[in-house]
């Protein structure tokens, strides 16, 4: 593939990403007919599409193949907690079953009933799903590859969706082989279940298909870094940036990657307050839209996992104390926002510069320099910058409490 031109870089690392190229005309056209009020409706909108886009993933595959568990696994629960998908060898599911994210509601993982019972088969399965509602499917396979798995990539590719095909039980696999004290070589054994997947999808007319290999269990280890990024990839602006920020919190490079989802949304959030203008808060020498600041900032450490339901979720999973992972939070933003603690923020802030190049490469087309010095803009795009930046250093510190994660080891902090 060939590289790409430096035009879609920008557009590929701006803040205003999620912008298509139209919204991007209409916007610099709004402000140079009527100055930076006229972008305010459209701005509005994008927010509340972040807000309320929906996303709806449909995980499918034959009876015990471990779906509810992966369901669950990707929802940070773990089988016993409240809300999570019932689990068992046996088919639990009779209908297509969605279960919604604890933190983010507009994320739910739809649970399919198992194709090839006797309730579903085949031909009345893929017929009663309901294909159209998900935006991409998971097939699961435990142990071998069927002819039913073929017969649904098949279909989800008439359908004109994405299918991403999930080898579960990897770790079950490798126990397996080295019973006994047998040694082998565990990426080479890796490497023939992979392949063995492929092949045979491939043989069944799909040409490049997606194959994971995963631990419902730990999914820190085999392809769910690969999986990730596939989807990643794969998704529109706002629904990749409404996936990631759906992710628990397994690793570093998670927390980095919600931290950059949600600095695209600071220019925003600053450009509604410079709109609105600097409203005085009492006892704090700062002017800004203050619903506008306290709501970013409880909508930082919601995503980014530092409520106490996330936190309490965290540890359940890590197998820690909670009590562990609240002692290395070292920032009153989890708590009250109170005009001390914005106070106590805006005089941090000062520490974050906000250079007029960065404005004109970063709220494209619209801000750049707009907004003087003391605006209520400036003052909220630094407040916001800062607290997200705070929030996420919390976040990283709880992360590496909770999995033991040492910084200087690049195996436990890169996705490779």
């Amino acid at each position: 593939m060939g590289g790409a031109s430096s035009r879609d870089q920008t557009a590929e690392t701006s803040n205003s990403s999620f912008f298509t190229e139209d919204e991007l005309k209409n916007l610099k056209s709004d402000y140079e007919m009527g100055g930076v009020t006229n972008v305010k409706p459209l701005i509005q909108k994008k927010i509340k599409e972040l807000d309320n886009t929906q996303l709806n993933i449909a995980v499918t595959g034959e009876t015990g193949a471990g779906k509810s568990t992966f369901i669950n696994a990707m929802r940070g629960l773990n089988e016993d907690d409240e809300g999570a998908a019932e689990t068992g060898s046996t088919e639990t599911t009779m209908e297509p079953t969605g279960y919604r994210h604890p933190s983010l509601p507009n994320v739910c993982f739809w649970d399919l009933p198992g194709m090839g019972t006797k309730k579903f088969p085949a031909n009345k399965y893929l017929k009663e799903m309901k294909f159209k509602r998900y935006d991409f499917f998971i097939i699961i396979s435990a142990c071998r590859f069927t002819e039913h798995d073929v017969n649904l990539a098949i279909e989800i590719k008439r359908l004109g969706k994405n299918f991403y095909y999930i080898r579960s039980k990897i770790d079950n696999d490798l126990y397996s082989l080295g019973k006994g004290g047998r040694k082998f070589d565990a990426e080479e054994e890796l490497e023939k279940i992979r392949n063995y997947c492929i092949s045979n999808l491939q043989e069944a007319g799909i040409p490049s298909p997606c194959v994971f290999l995963i631990s419902n269990f730990d999914l820190n280890l085999y392809d769910f870094q690969l999986f990730n990024k596939a989807l990643e990839g794969d998704l529109p602006s706002i629904k990749k940036s409404v996936y990631i920020l759906a992710l628990p919190n397994l690793n570093l490079e998670i927390v980095e990657k919600k931290n950059k989802e949600l600095k695209k949304r600071v220019w925003m959030l600053a450009t509604l307050s410079g709109v609105l203008g600097a409203v005085p808060i009492p006892g704090v020498s700062l002017g800004c839209d203050i619903a506008i600041l306290i709501g970013g900032i409880i909508d930082f450490r919601k995503c980014l996992g530092l409520d106490d339901a996330s936190l309490e979720r965290l540890a359940k999973l890590a197998g820690k104390p909670v009590e562990d992972l609240k002692a290395v939070v070292k920032t009153p933003l989890v708590g009250e926002i109170t005009p001390e603690i914005l106070n106590r923020l805006a005089w941090g802030s000062a520490a974050v510069v906000i250079s007029v190049l960065e404005l004109a490469l970063d709220i494209v087309p619209v801000v750049g320099s707009i907004f003087g010095a003391g605006s209520s803009f400036l003052m909220t795009y630094k407040l916001l910058t800062g607290a997200l930046d705070d929030l996420t250093g919390n976040a990283k510190r709880v992360v590496k409490t909770a999995f033991g994660i040492d910084e200087n080891d690049p195996e436990q902090t890169s996705t490779q």
